[in-house]
């Protein structure tokens, strides 16, 4: 405690903010990269006029919340106050779309990754850069805007996603991580960069070439991890801090997006390593040796922080559709008056799910609360459905709501290990799914085929991923590369806990996943019966 206290009170820790889909964390660092304080934020996206956002006011209340809530850990745990700090770091979920004018002025509200209103846009950009671009990424809602000729494309001086955004508001910088980046716009490795043919061919495109703005002078600045993104401003410092203490002058990350933090998290940017992220979407990412044989839209190209490709499989829909029938549960126990912690009711429910049948014995759950590219969705409407003759017991019911939660990645994951022959040594599981010890990481480790371990250190997931590569960004060697740092210096050769997976769940997943691709076009035909 005197330790910390004294590290805090000297300007030598340092820290991390992720802005999540349904939570806004800080978590604060010493020097041997161990969490000391964190405060946290929760929030919820809404819908608006059929599209998924968070307001301005949400974000910089959140920002401030969850920072206040830090530094009341800080003054709990030691007596003490944050004035300034050796780095820091802000980062978010990926993709989405916030355009701004010459004022700064946010042009239309923020469009979040979950949208998916950009089919049309996606489809003629993969197949003009015959490299797949997925309906989330920022240049997909660009050029789908110029498609509906939105009245507001015209005054672009700058887009970015939610990070960048915070970024640029608190250092004066448009600077992007390059990981975060990648999901703005596709990236070459070589150059850890724009891939500049294809900003050629989308300049060139009539439709674009109607614009007043060039795309490279409204994208963001490209940066790998290890170089500074910027100082805290005068004016950033009271936006994070109105009460006044923070200094300005802290050296500040490039953003990155929370697909980097987690593979920072769980030490998987070195190539054959890769890591699931398990929350209110779904994620997995491999590190590339080579490059893929063809293009599949099931499939992004995204990089690590320091620019490698990476292979990822993006789905929309996690855990909601979980989350909301344990919340059934937890109404059934108190109606009772039994007085059972949500945790107790996760741990037993999910423990027991193990129980069931390896193929669900014939039931059939969709998670889809929004669309879901990897199967064809626009939209998405949960659907629990089995046969007359299912066996129809709690442990078949949680263990197929399991399965729903990670059957779209399965799908993605089949073409990549299945199809494309992509080696991966060991997958790195992080996230709400893998709280209780065993469950979530024995099913992952069965749809994946594939060794999946857990650290400890995966519980601080994203923010304390944020945190580490400011870290890195000050405290590096010379030449030190990204992977070497967090071997060495984070790491320390920390394997986690590993699971194998089981022959009979992998055949139970597999057998399940096939009842699943036929009940597809029922789950389309439900959003049209059910429209919102």
């Amino acid at each position: 405690m005197t330790n910390a206290k004294e590290l805090i009170e000297s300007g030598r820790a340092v820290l991390g903010i992720e802005f999540g889909s349904t939570r806004i964390k800080g978590v604060l660092i010493n020097e041997e990269h161990e969490p000391i304080a964190s405060g946290d934020h929760e929030w919820e996206n809404t819908l608006l006029n059929g599209v998924w956002t968070y307001s301005l006011d949400d974000i910089w209340e959140g920002l401030r919340d969850c920072y206040a809530n830090l530094c009341k850990d800080v003054k709990t745990k030691y007596g003490t106050e944050i004035k300034s700090l050796a780095a820091l770091g802000f980062s978010g979920m990926m993709h989405g779309y916030m355009p701004f004018d010459k004022e700064g002025k946010l042009l239309v509200p923020f469009r979040t990754w979950r949208n998916t209103i950009t089919g049309e846009a996606a489809k003629e950009l993969s197949e003009l850069f015959d490299f797949n671009i997925p309906q989330r990424w920022s240049i997909a809602h660009l050029y789908q805007a110029i498609l509906n000729k939105e009245e507001h494309v015209k005054d672009i001086t700058y887009f970015t996603t939610l990070a960048g955004y915070i970024h640029w508001q608190l250092t004066g910088e448009k600077v992007m991580g390059v990981g975060e980046a990648s999901g703005m716009f596709p990236i070459d490795s070589k150059t850890i960069d724009y891939n500049a043919a294809m900003l050629d061919k989308f300049a060139n495109l009539e439709n674009v070439k109607a614009y007043p703005w060039n795309i490279r002078e409204i994208l963001p600045k490209v940066l790998p991890a290890g170089c500074v993104g910027g100082k805290l401003t005068a004016e950033g410092a009271k936006k994070l801090d109105p009460s006044g203490l923070l200094q300005a002058g802290i050296p500040v990350a490039p953003p990155e997006g929370d697909a980097g933090t987690g593979m920072t998290a769980t030490n998987s940017v070195a190539v054959r390593t890769g890591n699931v992220s398990a929350g209110t979407s779904v994620f997995a990412m491999v590190v590339l040796e080579e490059d893929l044989k063809k293009v599949h839209e099931e499939l992004d190209l995204v990089t690590t922080p320091s620019g490698e490709t990476v292979a990822m499989v993006h789905c929309n829909n996690c855990t909601s559709d979980l989350n909301a029938w344990v919340g059934l549960f937890k109404e059934f126990a108190d109606m009772f008056g039994a007085d059972v912690s949500m945790n107790d009711i996760y741990g037993k429910l999910y423990t027991n799910a193990l129980k069931g049948d390896k193929d669900c014995g014939g039931l059939l759950a969709f998670n889809t609360f929004s669309g879901e590219p990897v199967i064809g969705l626009n939209e998405g409407r949960p659907m629990f459905a089995r046969k007359p003759d299912a066996k129809m017991n709690l442990a078949n019911f949680m263990r197929t709501h399991l399965y729903a939660s990670l059957s779209t990645l399965k799908i993605g994951c089949d073409i990549l290990f299945k199809e494309e022959k992509v080696k991966v040594d060991t997958l790195y599981g992080h996230g709400g799914l893998f709280k209780t010890k065993g469950v979530g990481q024995g099913i992952l480790a069965a749809a994946m085929n594939a060794p999946v371990a857990v650290m400890e250190t995966a519980g601080e997931g994203g923010p304390w991923g944020m945190a580490v590569l400011a870290a890195y960004m000050v405290r590096k060697d010379a030449g030190e590369k990204l992977g070497d740092y967090l071997a060495d210096k984070v790491f320390h050769g920390e394997k986690g806990t590993v699971m194998d997976p089981d022959p009979a769940d992998v055949a139970g997943f597999d057998a399940y996943i096939e009842e699943y691709k036929k009940a597809i076009p029922a789950e389309k035909v439900l959003n049209e019966a059910l429209p919102l």
